[in-house]
């Protein structure tokens, strides 16, 4: 389901079911996925991470075939089914939001259903020119159960999102950048390496403030103001105490480029 793999500072999670378009949702994947997300944010020296797909899909979404198995994982009653998402799906979607570090979708082709709430997840999302997007959950006479509801009303604007929601569109990577699920669309076999770019970029920041600031970032969209103030207080009182920041500083004084070292 997930393939795992480190280059310096940036972690890559690749979705791994190609046969079947990337779609999640069998037994295991929410453990699967939260093992490696837990696992990230406790290593450190990690400070980006990139999540794509293998093969011509991001995400196809849930996996209709388990769905469809009358003695598999959505069988059963109203509240096993419940616990199956809330302890297997959202498992999935969890693990991803948490990460400590930013996260960028690197979508290289489409992202449907749970797959596009999995592209929501992340901080930074950049299209291929094949990709595209839908929300089609009402075309199998479900609500969209992932986290897509909360989600994508916070990307693009909820008169936005609600006309993918309630249509089950499915819209191609120009109208996803220009909607603003995607900041980017770039030429699909460039993806990966301009994913690579801009993380490598973000990898360059010290360690502990990027974790900071990408916990800001999300913490301020459920805060007051004087909420967020009083938790940037907070950060900046920790980490003025740290080895980076007076290398920043000292670094931008003698003009030359900071060693950062997490410290």
């Amino acid at each position: 389901m997930l393939n795992v793999e480190r280059e310096g500072a940036i972690a890559i999670l690749t979705l791994s079911r190609p046969d079947a378009m990337n779609a999640v949702g069998q037994a295991g994947d929410g453990a699967v996925m939260r093992e490696a997300c837990q696992t990230l944010n406790a290593d450190k020296g990690v400070r980006c991470v990139i999540l794509t797909g293998a093969g011509r899909a991001f995400s196809a979404g849930g996996d209709l075939k388990a769905m469809n198995d009358p003695n598999g994982v959505f069988a059963g009653s109203p509240v096993q089914i419940r616990d199956h998402y809330r302890h297997g799906i959202h498992d999935i979607v969890r693990a991803l939001y948490e990460l400590d570090m930013p996260l960028i979708a690197a979508i290289n082709g489409p992202a449907i259903g749970l797959g596009c709430d999995l592209a929501g997840t992340a901080d930074i999302r950049i299209a291929s020119d094949k990709a595209k997007f839908g929300v089609t959950f009402l075309k199998i006479g479900l609500a969209p159960g992932d986290g897509g509801a909360w989600l994508l009303p916070r990307i693009i604007g909820s008169e936005r999102a609600a006309e993918l929601l309630f249509t089950g569109d499915v819209v191609p990577a120009e109208t996803a950048r220009d909607w603003g699920l995607v900041s980017r669309v770039v030429p699909h076999d460039t993806l990966i390496d301009e994913a690579m770019a801009l993380a490598t970029r973000i990898a360059a920041m010290p360690a502990q403030a990027l974790r900071m600031t990408k916990a800001l970032v999300r913490e301020g969209r459920t805060s007051s103001f004087a909420q967020a103030l009083e938790m940037a207080a907070s950060a900046q009182a920790q980490l003025h105490s740290t080895r980076d920041f007076r290398e920043g500083v000292q670094a931008l004084l003698d003009k030359r480029p900071p060693d950062f070292t997490g410290r």
